[in-house]
């Protein structure tokens, strides 16, 4: 009995469901949404997915602190922007550690590794259009990141992938904003 495969094709033709999966989720009840299809994949993807987190908390520092610091002609504007980016990001670790959770790992909220862990840089730039860089720069790196961890996680994990190609689109639409900014 496989317990660690999905439902596969059986013949050309036909596809049917793993019915060995379907009797282990009835087991384990403490687990959640956690059966034993989710197989040797789990560490990783927790682990992918606290890297996430880092990025995300970093990102909404980064965001605040522009937020509060930016001056010059545009830095109305530009400032209020970086402030509903940064609530996005926030919005984004939430849903990030809620999935890690669900997954049965622990958020790793320590500030203490946060900057490591995470795959953008933290940015006290006092130019607007250096903050705009930076910010845009980050964007970048999250719009890779994720398209990498989307590919990475394929079919393995549905639920987080799907969560991944949504957190993608907001930043592809942050990175497009950003670079509108840059000529301003």
């Amino acid at each position: 009995m496989n317990t660690t495969a999905s439902a596969q094709p059986v013949s050309g033709d036909r596809l049917t469901l793993d019915e060995g999966a379907i009797d282990a989720a009835r087991k384990s009840l403490d687990d959640g949404a956690l059966t034993p299809s989710y197989g040797p994949w789990r560490d990783d993807i927790v682990k992918l997915l606290n890297d996430a987190l880092a990025t995300e908390l970093v990102c909404v520092l980064r965001y605040k602190r522009h937020y509060f610091t930016a001056n010059g002609v545009s830095s109305p504007a530009i400032a209020d922007e970086f402030l509903v980016h940064a609530n996005e990001e926030s919005a984004h670790a939430d849903r990030i550690a809620e999935r890690i959770v669900q997954l049965g790992g622990e958020p790793d909220f320590s500030p203490a590794t946060l900057l490591a862990r995470s795959h953008a840089s933290y940015d006290e730039s006092e130019n607007l259009q250096a903050m705009v860089r930076a910010n845009l720069v980050a964007e970048r790196i999250a719009v890779e990141t994720y398209r990498q961890m989307i590919v990475l996680i394929g079919d393995k994990d549905p639920t987080t992938r799907r969560m991944l190609e949504d957190i993608l689109s907001d930043e592809e639409e942050h990175a497009d904003e950003l670079k509108d900014w840059l000529g301003h």
